[in-house]
């Protein structure tokens, strides 16, 4: 039989187009998670007035084999996405503030804790090893990598050098496939273990490029790259707000792109004069407005 993919979209789905009896079985679930995932079929049968062989029926209609199976994959979706399923109501008092407060605070706590961790040795070692790269991929997969790693780019190329991002995975090892040892790869991933990440930066170091990763401790990234920035993500349980993790990864990468800038000294200047000049005579004239941004 085959292997349900998503219990609670199954449960959600029968809950609204099953049969009346399998209507009451999937409502009962979804109210209580806790309970179906551990009262006997007697108990289920008897709370929502069915007989037995109809609950029996109920997880077959759901792609399990009977009651032991359903209860098997509810566990592991209870385990895996628990906290979305029965989150604390929100409240409207001071709504304003209190979405205020939660990010920024946890925004400046993410950074507090980066640079309290951070080996700023190492990360003086990468930047002074980007300053002088011939060319530098920036790699990164998921939401807050990808977006780190064009980010990269669009820091390093007004310093100057050569930087391309790629977030693809395919594409990611194609041009780790064609880099040299003048090369640079910069790897981004909270988690450390994107596949498509790891193995571009394996491809990379066959060609004798440097691989610099940021990411976990311990993480399958970490345990390949040539050079690691630690990052240790952290998160504060409040499920309906992003992740403040990306704040500390973009202060890494802004302590990065400064120490490169730093290392390469005066020689970046008129390209930051020619951006400045070019965009200003775009938009509004007022040298106030950041750099191209």
């Amino acid at each position: 039989m085959k292997t349900p993919a998503d219990i609670i979209t199954r449960l959600q789905l029968m809950s609204q187009d099953g049969t009346k009896s399998d209507r009451r079985l999937a409502g009962l679930v979804l109210s209580d998670l806790d309970f179906a995932s551990k009262a006997a079929i007697s108990e289920i049968a008897a709370r929502v007035g069915v007989s037995e062989p109809t609950v029996t029926r109920f997880c077959r209609n759901l792609g399990c084999e009977g009651l032991r199976d359903f209860k098997f994959y509810l566990a592991q979706a209870i385990a895996i996405g628990g906290q979305y399923l029965s989150p604390e109501p929100l409240s409207r008092d001071a709504r304003e503030q209190r979405i205020a407060s939660a990010i920024t605070e946890a925004a400046i706590a993410a950074i507090q804790r980066a640079s309290e961790n951070l080996d700023m040795t190492t990360l003086m070692d990468v930047a002074a090893r980007i300053a002088g790269s011939g060319n530098v991929l920036c790699i990164g997969s998921g939401g807050i990598s990808s977006m780190m790693a064009t980010e990269m780019q669009n820091r390093l190329f007004r310093l100057g050098l050569s930087a391309l991002a790629q977030t693809d995975g395919q594409l990611q090892r194609m041009y780790a496939a064609v880099a040299t040892p003048e090369t640079t790869l910069v790897a981004f991933s909270v988690s450390g273990f994107a596949r498509s990440v790891i193995e571009a930066v394996e491809v990379a170091q066959q060609y004798g490029a440097a691989t610099v990763a940021v990411t976990a401790p311990d993480s399958s990234l970490a345990k390949v790259a040539d050079t690691v920035i630690l990052l240790q993500p952290f998160e504060d349980g409040n499920i309906y707000k992003p992740t403040s993790s990306r704040y500390a990864l973009l202060a890494i990468l802004d302590m990065i792109a400064t120490a490169v800038a730093e290392s390469r000294g005066p020689k970046v200047l008129e390209n930051l004069r020619r951006i400045k000049q070019s965009v200003n005579t775009l938009k509004v004239d007022d040298p106030k407005l950041p750099l191209g941004d």
